[in-house]
């Protein structure tokens, strides 16, 4: 994938590998736009990265993942990539007990959303002229969408 000249939405952008590929981007000439739970450090990645487009985003939930395509598309209609980058790991016993809750939530974050994300952003982004969807969790997975 060409660095330079994408309009790029990195999800789990604020910190680690997603803001990593996002400063990549950035300074290869690309337009970035990152999301994220913690509006803070959101704030502070565009404070540090002059240009950096921001958005908070909760992407468990489906309600925001709806909301994250609509804005997205609607202030950037140039968009082109979606990195599915947002993910959490916990150290997990499955023969000790826990809330089921917290198990949920990582399947939520780290299964169903990029699925879902996936599913809204397709139909937008095979509009576009050199569209991707980029999972950095494993280099093989990009996908170049063709129509």
């Amino acid at each position: 994938m060409k660095l330079s000249a994408h309009t790029i939405l990195v999800t789990g952008g604020a910190s680690g590998i997603g803001l990593a590929l996002a400063e990549r981007w950035m300074k290869a000439g690309s337009k970035v736009i990152i999301c994220g739970r913690r509006e803070e450090r959101l704030k502070e990645a565009q404070r540090v990265h002059r240009g950096l487009e921001i958005r908070v985003c909760d992407i468990s939930k489906a309600s925001e993942r709806k909301a994250l395509f609509e804005w997205a598309t609607a202030t950037f209609p140039e968009l082109d990539t979606l990195v599915n980058n947002a993910g959490i790991q916990r150290r997990l016993r499955l023969d000790q007990n826990e809330d089921w809750e917290q198990t949920s939530e990582e399947i939520r974050i780290n299964l169903e959303a990029p699925i879902h994300l996936t599913r809204l952003f397709i139909p937008y982004l095979l509009k576009q002229k050199d569209p991707a969807i980029v999972s950095p969790r494993d280099a093989s997975s990009q996908t170049h969408l063709f129509a």
